[in-house]
């Protein structure tokens, strides 16, 4: 705890404070746009029901919860529109992978909170086992910084949240850097993708944040920058490398 008190802390807030005063990062000019739709496609039910079971987060570490047991809620109303949405103490109970539960809590487990990429990835796959869900697969795909353009990487995501958007195929959870796209701290956050305009080249965020009211857009470059961006050396000693996203196909 003295680590993060008195190193990461202060560099968090000078950076905020950096790009606060210059206009730079999320408070230039590629801010993000509230997206107020309501009801989505009635030919995607995926995208319906995410939208529909989406819940905010019960602390400040337990992104991962809330954006799991969104995915676990959508997931299981494809199959049984009577299940009962289970809630994130629910599934904190049931999965105990990686000390999960604990690393929710103030002290977290041995200093350790939330879930580095890695661990997310697993917490999905048990999570998944645990409700006895049927999907095809689950993929954990770390995005490296300053990869090129046209990387494959970049296609298969695009092509992933295509996939999403209009077939309701492939459900994606991001793990970013959350002050790359809203005016808060550069800190490691998951939230669900919530939807894909190809057109406009735009991701939708389902954010689990309290403090994001509303699900709002940001363009695709920017979105891959918070995905791909190598968190601070500083969160090294809690197991953060750096983002990515975790991606469940449904069909």
């Amino acid at each position: 705890m003295s680590l993060r008190r008195n190193l990461i802390s202060p560099y968090l807030y000078a950076r905020y404070g950096f790009h606060r005063v210059t206009g730079t990062g999320a408070f230039g000019n590629d801010r993000v746009r509230i997206d107020h739709a309501l009801a989505q496609p009635q030919w995607n039910p995926l995208k319906q029901a995410l939208w529909k079971y989406h819940v905010k987060q019960f602390h400040e570490s337990s992104c991962s919860v809330a954006s799991v047991v969104s995915c676990i809620n959508a997931i299981s109303s494809l199959g049984n529109g009577k299940a009962r949405p289970i809630s994130q103490a629910d599934i904190l109970d049931r999965v105990t992978t990686g000390h999960w539960k604990k690393r929710m809590s103030d002290g977290g487990y041995r200093g350790r909170r939330g879930l580095p990429l890695p661990l997310l990835g697993q917490v999905v796959k048990d999570s998944i086992a645990a409700y006895q869900l049927k999907v095809g697969s689950v993929d954990v795909v770390q995005i490296p910084k300053n990869a090129p353009r046209r990387s494959p990487i970049r296609k298969m995501l695009k092509k992933r949240l295509r996939n999403f958007d209009r077939l309701g195929g492939d459900l994606v959870i991001a793990h970013f850097d959350q002050g790359t796209l809203v005016p808060t701290l550069n800190i490691p956050h998951i939230s669900p993708v919530g939807a894909y305009d190809t057109i406009a080249d735009r991701v939708t965020l389902l954010d689990v944040d309290p403090e994001q009211e509303k699900p709002y857009q940001v363009t695709f470059d920017t979105f891959y920058k918070s995905l791909s961006s190598d968190y601070h050396h500083v969160f090294e000693a809690y197991g953060y490398g750096s983002g990515g996203y975790i991606c469940i196909r449904i069909r």
